[in-house]
């Protein structure tokens, strides 16, 4: 694919990609992840997102703790053309009902342990919730 023509930030990151077998993360417990294997992921997750109704230019909120996996949606949501908002974890529900109905995402990906809570927050600007746990995606 032309880079140069390409604007979407996923392709500018992975189009020159010469050895997909080239170590793109070790995770602190051992696990080595190719790039190659991030594509796949991310190809995975992508197809996700646009299933459920993510388009090019919606944003894809996320209140999800640091770990490959939120790694993983955010490559994905590029790659799909939308916007990734990482909303921090510290956030009480009554700040992210600010920022959910300010940003209006399509999606909201929270902690399995949240979803209630900001499932209720979602629902106003008619946003969809799926859930992201640090260790499992």
């Amino acid at each position: 694919m032309n880079t140069a023509a390409n604007a979407n930030l996923f392709s500018r990151l992975f189009d020159r990609l010469d050895d997909p077998n080239k170590l793109a993360i070790e995770t602190l417990d051992g696990e080595r992840i190719t790039y190659g294997d991030l594509i796949a992921r991310t190809g995975k997750i992508a197809n996700v997102l646009v299933a459920r109704g993510v388009k090019p230019g919606d944003r894809v909120a996320a209140q999800v703790e640091k770990s490959v996996p939120n790694l993983v949606l955010y490559l994905a949501a590029i790659r799909a053309g939308a916007v990734y908002l990482p909303l921090n974890t510290a956030y009480t529900l009554n700040e992210l009902d600010y920022f959910i109905n300010d940003a209006e995402p399509s999606l909201v990906v929270c902690d399995p342990s949240r979803a209630e809570g900001i499932g209720a927050i979602a629902a106003k600007v008619k946003a969809r919730v799926e859930t992201l746990d640090a260790g499992s995606g």
